[in-house]
């Protein structure tokens, strides 16, 4: 997938460089109004200026998946542990406590499941419901190079414009088809056309090479996507390279809520977020709580 560039100069990404935010901690956040910034700071510490987000939305096209059959059992008890929470409506009002004092990002978008074209997706909730569910910020699905493309970027951006309205963050994320590379040059492409177009935080990939330049060419906070299930080992040294590149956390599902011991891989995530823990000792963390437990 080519670049188009008038200057075919080699690109200076400047990452050893960051990029100020004068006036508030979140990068690229300074502008934006006190309301915003408040429900931000609520889910990124401004301590570390990191979050870890704790997605469980994954039933809104796939189902009861692996780890999230009963959410009152496996999300609930490790809900108080994470910064923020990624789900649904209709999952928060049936399950979760109101009571748990953590921030919630909504899913905002909907439509296909697993059977069907994924990018097929509309806005499936309205603002004033977001208000209602005291949301701290919504969250939708964006399919560049998808199938519907220009419909998940329409959608984005008229949520944006919701979400302006009543000072709530969106968090586009940045949707990878079956059939679309995963690379460096994708998600530079992906994420900066929503940060460009609007979005205040955005959820993309990490890849091994060049991921300091995706964050460094993305003007707003940008937080990891976990994926899928991997050894505990693997997941936190991908999040450890995730933040030491320019991330400013993770929203990390399946490889929580997936473990043999949830509660132990949370407080390890956690150490490696805020505390630049390295993955080995968090690893030896990780086994002793899973132990002691």
């Amino acid at each position: 997938m080519p670049e188009v560039d008038v200057n075919k100069r080699g690109k200076n990404y400047y990452t050893d460089i960051p990029q100020e935010t004068p006036g508030f901690f979140l990068k690229g956040s300074g502008n934006l109004d006190w309301g915003m910034k408040h429900r931000l700071a609520q889910v990124f510490n401004p301590v570390s200026g990191r979050t870890v987000m704790l997605a469980f939305d994954h039933g809104y096209f796939q189902g009861p998946t692996t780890g999230l059959e009963r959410i009152d059992q496996t999300i609930v008890p490790i809900a108080p542990k994470c910064d923020a929470l990624f789900c649904t409506r209709g999952i928060l009002r049936s399950l979760v406590p109101a009571d748990i004092q953590r921030p919630v990002f909504l899913r905002a978008s909907g439509g296909p499941s697993i059977l069907k074209e994924l990018s097929d997706e509309q806005i499936a909730m309205d603002i004033e419901d977001a208000i209602r569910l005291n949301a701290s910020g919504i969250g939708i699905q964006v399919f560049i190079g998808g199938e519907y493309e220009t419909r998940s970027v329409h959608n984005m951006t008229r949520l944006v414009d919701m979400g302006m309205r009543y000072g709530i963050p969106v968090m586009a994320v940045t949707a990878v088809g079956k059939e679309m590379v995963r690379d460096a040059q994708y998600f530079r492409l992906a994420c900066r056309m929503c940060a460009e177009l609007g979005a205040q935080v955005i959820k993309t990939y990490f890849v091994p090479e060049g991921f300091e330049t995706i964050t460094s060419s993305c003007p707003v906070p940008i937080v990891m996507a976990g994926g899928k299930k991997l050894p505990e080992l693997e997941a936190l040294t991908m999040a450890y390279h995730a933040v030491q590149q320019g991330a400013s956390g993770v929203d990390m599902g399946r490889n929580i809520f997936q473990s043999d011991a949830p509660i132990a891989m949370m407080e390890a995530v956690n150490k490696v977020i805020h505390e630049d823990m390295r993955p080995r000792d968090a690893l030896d963390l990780f086994n002793t709580l899973k132990n002691e437990k």
